[in-house]
């Protein structure tokens, strides 16, 4: 039975009620992921005439003596501009690519995170607003990072995409440079932990970890583990991929043995949490454990990428951004991943771009209905 077949038994036996329940829990998901976003996202700009200036970054929000935002200060090919606005939607990310910012509110070593994305969301919305006297919200010591190939570039491949995530952990065993397990791989479906466990690679040796399976689930690995640009290595025995991805040998052969030993005898089933986990070993893996004793053995280095940041701006069911005082800035609203207070410690698979429907609807319908009472005053 490949993957495809477990999926669709998933979704068959989660038909109950009415009530249909995708694998894993994921409920919504992007045509072409992010660059299928922004096609969409420039294709209907263009279509309704809108104007986009490239390579051209906000630096300043203009704002009157009532505190209304009435233009924003930007920096482009030509120099400093201004642009008169009635209503500005701030919708330009975290500061996941501000490795000072990183340092100063996610803590140790986050400035040495690989950054999944652009090099250019760099806080700079959320900073204009706070200058502007924006409420600043949510966790902002806390962030949605992942298993990221250890060779990968500092920030991400438009070619490769997300071809650099390795989410198929719960198949297997992730074990750091001293061969140690240091998390639970099978606590639930990767969509509602992968998020974390990259702030849990970054805590290792060397910021780095390698997920290790046996021959038994090799058919069942997605496809981001077949991409050409993979750190990776095979071998016929444990010893041997020790060796090869450079694991403490002692260390990686005494957790293979404990862990195979701990392995409960329960049937195995990737499209259900089944129950069948480890007994007597710490970290435990509560779900999917199979031991690892069908070779060829594969191994994947990989390390943290972190995504996006969790703190943010403050804003009210409308989409306006609040001041310290709890009050709506005149002419000022936000959407997508700079609005704080959405998720704190995790994230679950899919959120963000619900989330970004969402908001990012109530800032328009606000904006716009803001410049129309202006327009017509």
């Amino acid at each position: 039975m490949n993957t495809y077949d477990f999926i669709f038994h998933a979704v068959l036996d989660s038909f109950i009620g009415k009530k249909f329940r995708f694998w894993g829990g994921l409920y919504v998901e992007a045509v072409g992921g992010g660059t299928g976003i922004v096609e969409a996202q420039v294709t209907r700009a263009e279509k309704d005439g809108i104007e986009i200036r490239y390579d051209t970054k906000a630096t300043r929000l203009l704002v009157d003596k009532a505190g209304s935002v009435t233009g924003v200060e930007v920096r482009g090919p030509s120099g400093l501009d201004t642009i008169p606005t009635r209503a500005v939607v701030l919708a330009s990310g975290g500061f996941q690519a501000n490795a000072e910012m990183r340092a100063r509110y996610l803590g140790k070593d986050w400035d040495l995170a690989r950054v999944r994305g652009t090099p250019y969301n760099t806080g700079d919305g959320i900073r204009i607003a706070l200058e502007a006297g924006a409420q600043p919200f949510g966790h902002w010591t806390s962030c949605h990072a992942v298993a990221w190939d250890y060779n990968s570039p500092p920030y991400g491949n438009r070619k490769v995409g997300d071809g650099f995530q390795k989410h198929s952990y719960p198949l297997g065993i992730i074990v750091n440079v001293r061969g140690e397990r240091f998390l639970d791989e099978g606590a639930d479906f990767r969509n509602y932990t992968y998020a974390k466990y990259g702030g849990e690679i970054l805590k290792q040796p060397r910021r780095a970890a390698f997920q290790l399976f046996d021959n038994k689930v090799v058919h069942l690995l997605r496809d981001e583990y077949r991409i050409r640009e993979v750190t990776k290595a095979t071998a016929d025995t444990i010893e041997g991929l020790a060796e090869k991805l450079e694991i403490d040998k002692a260390g990686l052969l005494r957790t293979v043995r404990e862990y195979n030993a701990a392995v409960q005898e329960k049937p195995f089933n990737p499209a259900i949490k089944d129950g069948k986990g480890t007994q007597g070993i710490f970290p435990p893996k509560s779900n999917w454990a199979q031991p690892l004793d069908t070779p060829p053995f594969v191994g994947y280095h990989v390390t943290c990428g972190i995504t996006f940041t969790f703190g943010g701006l403050r804003i009210d069911l409308e989409g306006r951004v609040q001041d310290t005082e709890n009050r709506p800035i005149p002419g000022l609203y936000a959407a997508g991943e700079l609005v704080g207070g959405l998720f704190y410690n995790n994230y679950p698979g899919g959120a963000g771009l619900m989330a970004g429907a969402v908001f990012g609807k109530l800032a328009g319908q606000g904006a716009g209905r803001f410049a129309q009472a202006l327009k017509g005053a």
